[in-house]
């Protein structure tokens, strides 16, 4: 587990990510898209995570432009606060250019014809849908994406395998949008989505009040399996 620095899309810039590196050769990457809170102790643990079930996985500071290395706590009011200013803050076009620009840098240090996913929650969630639309990701995941429903027209870019995990309690996502989500999506074959009843956004955290551990089980396992089935 350490830090590593890639390189922009465009090559003028140089940005960190955290990155956990597999024993042995690795059988594809996965590109961790962070919630509003930064690269903290929860992000960390998921790409040590991929890291221990045999993939090269690293998570990009998609704040680095104007908050670079924040770490902040959900659970924490005034944290929690400034994390919605620091979303507010991006600009998801740069993000998605340096999830890219992540995904050539893992690609590169992968056997010929090595495979990379992206998973993404909450911000990242909404991320990962649009890069699996914009990039060349082999498979995408999206955990309790928000603004989803405003996206759809995006999905004529998806060429590749992606899966959505929906909330149904999600406070950020309301049902008409959910059912917006579904409707719009129901036809296009690359998409599977999975809704959770009785859980709220956040459900999959690594820890902190928002974590549903019988939701986060289910929901990451079959995250293992998909990637297992399109990345390696």
């Amino acid at each position: 587990m350490a830090q590593m620095e890639i390189t922009t899309f465009d090559g003028d810039e140089r940005f960190p990510a955290y990155v956990a590196e597999p024993e042995g050769e690795p059988r594809g990457a996965i590109v961790v898209i962070q919630e509003i809170f930064g690269i903290n102790p929860g992000i960390r643990g998921k790409v040590d995570h991929w890291a221990e079930l045999g993939y090269l996985a690293a998570a990009p500071d998609l704040f680095w432009r104007f908050a670079p290395g924040v770490e902040l706590d959900p659970d924490v009011p005034e944290e929690f606060k400034r994390a919605l200013e620091l979303m507010g803050r991006l600009d998801q076009d740069l993000a998605i250019k340096d999830i890219e620009a992540t995904i050539r840098a893992l690609r590169s240090r992968l056997p010929e014809g090595g495979k990379v996913g992206v998973v993404g929650y909450c911000l990242g969630g909404r991320l990962a849908y649009i890069a699996a639309a914009r990039t060349d990701a082999n498979a995408s995941v999206g955990y309790y994406g928000v603004g989803l429903d405003g996206l759809l027209g995006e999905q004529h870019g998806i060429a590749n395998p992606l899966l959505l995990h929906i909330a149904e309690e999600d406070h950020f996502v309301s049902k008409d949008a959910q059912r917006a989500i579904a409707e719009g999506l129901k036809d296009n074959p690359h998409v599977t989505i999975h809704s959770y009843p009785g859980v709220d956004h956040g459900f999959a955290a690594e820890m902190g009040k928002r974590r549903s551990e019988e939701a986060a089980h289910l929901a990451d396992s079959r995250t293992e399996q998909f990637f297992a089935r399109h990345v390696g």
